[in-house]
């Protein structure tokens, strides 16, 4: 028994089946809430992350669980600024290779930015709850890692410069590697490559800039006897297939794919998918039992073979305590709870809000759609680019983000009809989803809306 939470995450990673679904908690800055303390001390001093991760074990008794979620630590010290919140991780706010292309980047050493921080807690847990718990370092990947060193600037280069694309995502590769040994030796059990951005690229793309380094990152942490997993959010489902060809051990996908259809695909290639309960409408805003049905739900139907269950991503710090203990009670006595819940149904709200008059408006309206631009690297670029726009055009256009962790904005959401997140609307009209544009094709859907 004492490593049983263990050994289920590594005999689902080695494609066996086991007597019950493994359970992951995508434990970020929300373990502050548990212990009352910010997103930024909790990422910033090595005792609160320590205590704050201890406690959060307690509570949610994980079969998995990653040290850290911060998709910035590399990013600031290759020499990213970043902007610290209350409740989110960092964001990034500006981006060393935006002016000058061809700065001098250098590798990360262990002594580098809060690395030491890092790798001070992962061999506390592993001492703690190493025995019992699979611990995930978690690490920028490459595509997310190379648009927070050049910014936007990236998605045009990839047109017009894509020899120096390819250099910037292989010495992010090298990044990778170069901290998952530090990860490794340190003592986690998976590595992580959580790369959001990949589902706001095409699957040629992906097959152009990404297969190779991959396939070589995966190789890298299999050769050190380590599992590795792919993290992306959004929709993803384009990119999926070439992302299986990478050959990871497992894929953790957010509420954007239907994961019911995407395991039919990972299995086909032996791998593990991981997810997707949703952050905002289920974990977020639901109450327990609406968590513990939707567990069940997705336990029936993807069972225990090639799934792990897990939020779709880094949790926000506001959901509340007893909605993840609730998912924990579902695995761990899962006839029990099924009982205790036969009769729940969820209730339906009918989300009534006032939508702008699309038809009638003065200017060029875009809103933004995420589900957090502090939290989600594709929902920042998404609201970085439609912000450029307004820099360019002045009171010539209106840009508002519009988050879905409130009930009004999902109301917005459901009345325009967007499945998928993020997405930019310009006068009411779906315009780009899950793919961020260049600026020179936002540019110019807007002098079309400023013509007619």
């Amino acid at each position: 028994m004492c490593n049983k939470g263990k050994k289920l995450v590594f005999d689902t990673l080695s494609g066996k089946k086991t007597d019950r679904t493994p359970w992951v908690p995508y434990t970020g800055i929300q373990i502050g809430s548990l212990n009352g303390i910010s997103a930024e001390k909790v990422l910033k001093n090595a005792d609160v992350l320590y205590d704050c991760l201890m406690t959060a074990h307690k509570s949610y008794n994980p079969d998995g669980m990653p040290v850290v979620f911060d998709l910035q630590i590399e990013a600031e010290i290759l020499g990213c600024e970043l902007m610290w919140a209350e409740k989110a991780p960092p964001s990034v706010k500006s981006h060393p290779l935006e002016l000058n292309k061809e700065m001098e980047l250098i590798l990360p050493q262990k002594t580098d930015g809060r690395i030491p921080l890092i790798l001070d807690v992962i061999q506390r847990m592993k001492q703690s709850v190493g025995d019992t718990t699979a611990l995930y370092g978690l690490i920028c990947g490459p595509l997310t890692l190379a648009s927070h060193l050049r910014g936007m600037s990236i998605f045009m280069d990839m047109f017009e410069d894509p020899e120096y694309v390819q250099k910037l995502i292989d010495f992010s590769a090298d990044v990778f590697k170069q901290v998952s040994d530090f990860y490794i030796e340190a003592g986690v059990d998976i590595i992580g490559s959580v790369d959001p951005i990949v589902s706001q690229i095409s699957p040629e793309m992906f097959t152009q800039f990404l297969s190779k380094p991959y396939k070589e990152i995966f190789r890298y942490t299999k050769a050190k006897n380590t599992y590795n997993s792919f993290f992306v959010c959004g929709d993803a489902t384009k990119n999926l297939e070439e992302m299986c060809k990478t050959k990871p051990d497992c894929i953790s996908i957010d509420e954007n794919i239907d994961i019911v259809e995407a395991k039919k695909l990972t299995d086909r290639y032996n791998v593990v998918i991981s997810g997707n309960i949703p952050l905002t409408t289920v974990m977020l805003l639901g109450n327990q039992k609406d968590n513990m049905k939707f567990a069940i739900d997705l336990i029936d139907k993807l069972g225990n073979k090639n799934f792990i269950l897990a939020p779709g991503c880094d949790m926000p710090y506001d959901v509340p305590q007893e909605n993840i203990v609730g998912i924990s009670q579902v695995v761990h006595d899962l006839e029990s709870t099924r009982h205790f819940i036969e009769h729940y149904h969820s209730e339906k709200v009918d989300i009534k809000v006032d939508m702008p008059d699309y038809a009638n408006l003065d200017k060029p309206f875009i809103e933004v759609f995420t589900i957090d631009s502090a939290t989600c690297a594709a929902c920042g670029y998404m609201v970085l680019a439609a912000t450029e726009q307004k820099n360019e055009f002045g009171d010539k256009i209106d840009v508002i983000e519009r988050k879905i962790d409130n009930l009004e904005n999902i109301g917005r959401l459901q009345n325009i009809g967007l499945q998928n997140l993020p997405a930019m609307v310009i006068n009411g009209e779906p315009r780009f989803v899950s793919i961020i544009p260049t600026k020179k094709d936002l540019a110019k859907v807007i002098d079309d809306c400023l013509s007619k």
